[in-house]
């Protein structure tokens, strides 16, 4: 044991010495593994990073919650021409889903309709997400109220001109003083403020409540009617706790079809959009994310562990004169193996903890210039550590046993 510690000291102080020694041409030869040590480590920390902020987003929506629309989510064998003559779904065939379908918990109507600018006074804020729905759209999306109040079931019923706004929103136009009871104005007409979110911060899909509107659906029907082409309709549906969604799915689909008058043997001309299966849809797209990470940064490991062999080829010549007289003094080709295979791995760990120190000073630069969390976990931490090391021992194979084989007497005389 205590032979394997000098060696591994040895070999990092021979290590440090070619760094020290020729600065350009090691570091120009680590350059390499500290790219793809980067590359690696970087894709997988964005990609986790998503994923996570993902999963906390969806954290408060059952993922059996139903988006019911004529639209899918993800890739159909429908063809596009026949997708696009899907009718798409209505407030009076929520209400006959709210009544008709067994096993339904929530269910709300809501539009997905384009950004809007917002004006109070002189002031404006541009680029707002509206989201018109009914009332249980809180009960299935839950949101946090820093002050005031959601709009109850009689406002979203009647479609009064009520509205909820993000924190974001209420700074931009109030600037600290209290929205409560203002009058704004949206699509030219006045909405009373009767609340403020909490601060939620940025959404992976673009779709934080701090910079979204919530008010009636019915007071945007009441004005543009269930023909505008600006909106796109849908109904969010969540299903009772413990219930069989396959057997829920098959009553909601088949009270649907009897309602729009399908007949048997025609295809649905709806989409049932289940959230469970957009979270497998992202999984699949991190997952290919991931794969093509791997793929670009092999080419850059590959190169940096060319480098590190073109190392230890190198230090291998500059100290056969060394490596003879280690022999002729009795040293075993093992420990003239290991020696070199350690200094190989201790050069790539350097290369690979210089591509994980760029990778944390990015990521913490963008989580503080974006206010989006990007981590840097101990798992690929470890992984850029271990794949650095593999690379170094790769690398360092063929020159550690051209050293290893070396003849002494050979050895010492070129070095006179």
């Amino acid at each position: 044991m205590l032979l394997y510690l000098r060696l591994l000291s040895e070999s990092f102080s021979f290590a440090i010495n070619a760094l020290r020694n020729n600065k350009l041409r090691t570091l120009l030869s680590l350059l390499g593994v500290t790219i793809g040590i980067f590359s690696i480590i970087a894709v997988l920390a964005a990609v986790d990073s998503m994923d996570k902020k993902i999963k906390a987003d969806l954290s408060d929506m059952d993922m059996n919650t139903i988006y019911l629309m004529n639209r899918s989510f993800g890739s159909s064998d429908i063809p596009r021409w026949k997708r696009d003559q899907f009718p798409p779904v209505t407030y009076e065939e929520y209400e006959f889903i709210k009544k008709s379908v067994n096993g339904v918990d929530k269910a709300t109507f809501n539009l997905f309709a384009r950004s809007e600018n917002i004006k109070y006074e002189s002031k404006t804020v541009n680029s707002i997400r509206v989201k018109p729905a009914t009332d249980e759209l809180f009960d299935i999306t839950p949101v946090k109220v820093e002050s005031g109040r959601l709009f109850n079931a009689a406002e979203s019923n009647s479609g009064t001109p009520v509205i909820v706004i993000g924190s974001e929103v209420a700074s931009g136009l109030f600037e600290g003083s209290d929205p409560i009871g203002k009058k704004i104005r949206l699509y030219g007409q006045k909405f009373t403020v009767i609340g403020v979110l909490k601060k939620q911060g940025q959404g992976m899909f673009g779709d934080s409540s701090d910079v979204a509107v919530f008010f009636p659906v019915n007071f945007l029907r009441k004005l543009y009617g269930d023909n505008n082409k600006t909106l796109r309709p849908a109904i969010l549906i969540k299903p009772e706790k413990g219930i069989d969604m396959d057997e829920f799915k098959a009553e909601l689909s088949q009270k649907l079809r009897n309602y729009r008058g399908v007949k048997t043997g025609e295809i649905d001309n709806f989409f049932m959009n289940v959230l469970s299966g957009f979270t497998d849809f992202i999984d699949n797209i991190i997952g290919q994310m991931n794969m093509i990470g791997w793929i670009i940064s092999a080419f850059s490991l590959l190169v940096g562990g060319f480098g590190i062999a073109n190392i230890m080829f190198v230090s291998v010549k500059e100290r056969t004169n060394l490596i003879g007289i280690q022999k002729a003094l009795g040293a075993k080709n093992r420990f003239i193996l290991f020696q070199f295979l350690f200094e190989a791995v201790i050069l790539s760990l350097i290369g690979g903890i210089f591509g994980m120190f760029l990778v944390w000073i990015i990521a913490f630069g963008l989580s503080v210039a974006l206010d989006f969390e990007f981590i840097l976990s101990a798992s690929n931490m470890l992984l850029g550590s271990g794949l650095a090391a593999v690379i170094g021992l790769i690398s360092g194979i063929i020159p550690a046993i051209t050293a290893s084989k070396l003849d002494p007497v050979e050895a010492i005389r070129s070095g006179m």
